[in-house]
């Protein structure tokens, strides 16, 4: 019964989850930022989505220090295909791990909208 909505609901998935999962993982292929703290993502599939980064960009949060534009135009996507922000841009990130904050691909589906018009 695997790879299947049920199969995922019966794991404990909820049901955006289980749908997802269940149609299997995407791959993102390209990160754009946004002026209006949204991301526009490319995946695998060639499908464009809107992330909307502005709820995360609270004080006291990982993500504090995005909101500022430029710091928030300075997403990238790292090796491990996440979207990922250098905390320190004059820090590599692959030599201090601390310095780099991200989101997993399967997160940035889940949590975006698909682009209007795509």
């Amino acid at each position: 019964m695997p790879n299947t909505v049920e199969y995922y609901l019966s794991r404990g998935f909820d049901r955006k989850a289980a749908e997802y999962y269940a149609g299997g993982r995407k791959k993102i292929t390209g990160v754009t930022a946004n002026d209006d703290y949204t991301l526009t993502l490319t995946f695998d599939n060639g499908e464009k989505r809107i992330l909307d980064m502005k709820p995360s960009l609270k004080k006291g949060t990982v993500f504090e220090s995005f909101a500022d534009i430029d710091n928030f135009k300075r997403v990238y996507l790292d090796d491990m295909g996440s979207v990922a922000w250098d905390i320190d841009p004059n820090v590599d990130s692959n030599d201090v791990w601390n310095n780099k904050v991200d989101i997993c691909p399967d997160s940035c589906y889940m949590d975006s909208k698909p682009l209007k018009g795509e």
